[in-house]
């Protein structure tokens, strides 16, 4: 049955021409293999009448050394097939996964483990199709060599290949969905590997480390009855290729003995009929090789489902002058005209949909329903470093990238030092870098920061692009009401007349705006000022926590 990553493997073939040479050598190695026991039989009944000459062993040694050539060859060509492979889909992976926006669709360590476990199992498809295919054709090749020998070689030997087929298409069908479950709750365990890391000082000062372990590892039972599913399956194949193996050899071996007492086969070609029947039945020797593949089709299923996942849409526009009017058109039940210069609060408990929005608004994300126009253009038709250029962005648990503090602020564009400090004095955040051992040169990873300093250097990242709208999804939620408020009028001062747009869990920062948001289970409970929006106890109730 076809799975949504299989297009994607087939792709991973097409794109790379170089398997060809793997499928070359591979075919002058199954020529070598199918001729040594013909060249190993007629060796051996010359050597037993006394006829063996130079040109015989010279044939044998030299199909044998070719065979052994050719092998070393396909290990080199296999791994640079693979490794180029497993470099395309992790770039094209990589750069799908950032293209995806806020929020992510997928977990950090989930994202982690597809890009990195998943490319590198699935970029070795091509290679394992061509190995699996070479072995189908050395099978037909050996029953085709048997039957020249002799034909009730060949019909003895097609009697067990409908058992050899059941048993591959049962080991297959009882493999898949164990092999897709398996990886799925791999990636949901590097999930919350991740997130307990990125928290380790947080688990400490809480005394939660066992609690977190806990979390971390409750998906064990579920990975675990996956690898027992697996393994069940795979040992239960072996055991059945164990019987038949060997029977079906036995069966073939005594046909040709039969054929050897009626002289219709001789002794030597005793040798060649084993070696045949070995080769026909690799098929059967390879239900590892088919495991393998059912856990690259699950990889390239988890790798579609990244590949596949509709990123924000970006146009040609250019966006033209303008002073950073809103208009916010059926985007999550909002319909809102929002003038330059406004300063927009949009609140709601947690989970209400406040950060779903605020990424529509950002054009972090597409919304389902509805537009967001910036200056009358509509945000989806804008280029992407338009977009960015006239729209800064913070987080509540901003990213810091970059060499040192001042590249992580000037972060995606060329910026001057003195527009860097500036930016950092209105995020409030200059007076703790110039305090750094090399101030704004100090490395991002020798710089200790608390929660409120990392806001407000992803703040000044914000600010340091001068845009038309500033959107804060709660970047100033660890900062205290005093240094928020004085964080609001240097913004108001470096950016003035700018069009804010600012996530909130703060009554007073509510208080400040000119326009309240008020969401509530992904939809609009209610738009108008504080104070009007305060005579409603469930307004009141977002910021105390109570029914007042």
């Amino acid at each position: 049955m076809a799975r949504p990553g299989d297009r994607l493997l087939s792709s991973v073939i097409r794109r790379d021409w170089r398997w060809v040479f793997l499928v070359t050598t591979a075919v002058v190695g199954t020529t070598c293999a199918l001729l040594i026991p013909n060249a190993l039989a007629k060796a051996v009944d010359m050597a037993l009448a006394g006829t063996l000459d130079a040109p015989t062993v010279l044939w044998l040694l030299t199909v044998t050394g070719t065979e052994i050539a050719v092998d070393t060859a396909s290990i080199v060509v296999a791994a640079g097939l693979t490794s180029r492979a497993t470099a395309w889909l992790r770039h094209r992976v990589a750069h799908h996964l950032l293209r995806l926006g806020h929020p992510a669709p997928f977990a950090a360590g989930d994202g982690v483990s597809r890009l990195t476990g998943d490319s590198a199992i699935a970029g070795g498809f091509a290679v394992l199709l061509v190995n699996l295919g070479i072995t189908v054709v050395s099978s037909a090749g050996a029953v085709v060599a048997l039957a020249l020998l002799d034909w009730r070689l060949a019909v003895v030997f097609l009697a067990s290949v409908p058992f050899g087929l059941l048993l591959v298409r049962t080991h297959m069908r009882l493999t898949a969905d164990d092999v897709l479950a398996y990886q799925q709750v791999s990636g949901d365990l590097a999930a919350r590997l991740l997130d307990a890391v990125g928290g380790l000082r947080t688990i400490a000062a809480s005394g939660t480390a066992e609690q977190e372990a806990t979390r971390v590892l409750r998906p064990l039972p579920d990975l675990a009855a996956a690898g027992i599913g697996m393994w069940r399956t795979q040992a239960r194949m072996i055991w059945r290729a164990g019987l038949l193996v060997p029977t079906v050899q036995l069966s073939v071996l005594t046909a040709a003995g039969f054929g050897v007492v009626a002289g219709r086969i001789s002794v030597g070609s005793m040798l060649a009929v084993l070696g045949y029947t070995a080769l026909a039945m690799g098929i059967v020797g390879q239900l590892s090789q088919l495991t393998t593949l059912e856990r690259t089709r699950a990889s390239g299923t988890r790798l579609a489902e990244v590949l596949d996942s509709p990123a924000p849409a970006h146009g040609e526009l250019v966006l033209p002058a303008g002073a950073g009017d809103l208009d916010i058109r059926g985007v999550y039940d909002v319909d809102l005209h929002v003038p330059a210069g406004t300063f927009l609060a949009v609140v709601g408990r947690s989970g209400s949909g406040k950060s779903t929005l605020a990424s529509a608004i950002g054009g972090l994300s597409t919304p389902a329903r509805g537009q967001v126009l910036l200056d009358g253009v509509p945000l989806s038709d804008l280029t992407s470093g338009s977009l960015h250029a006239a729209v800064g962005v913070a987080f509540e648990r901003p990213a810091l990238l970059g060499g040192t503090v001042a590249d992580s602020v000037g972060y995606g564009i060329a910026v001057e030092d003195a527009l860097v400090r500036a930016a950092c004095e209105a995020a409030q955040v200059h007076d703790v870098v110039v305090r750094l051992p090399d101030g704004y040169a100090t490395p991002m990873a020798d710089t200790p920061l608390s929660g409120g300093e990392a806001q407000r250097l992803g703040l000044a990242r914000a600010i340091v692009r001068d845009p038309r709208v500033l959107v804060l999804d709660d970047a100033t939620a660890s900062l205290d009401t005093v240094t928020e408020s004085k964080v609001d009028q240097a913004i108001d001062s470096a950016l003035p007349g700018r069009t804010r747009v600012v996530v909130t869990h703060r009554a007073a920062t509510a208080t400040r705006a000119d326009v309240v948001v008020w969401m509530e289970d992904g939809h609009v409970r209610g738009t108008g000022t504080h104070d009007d929006l305060w005579q409603h106890p469930d307004y009141r109730s977002v910021f105390t926590g109570g029914d007042a």
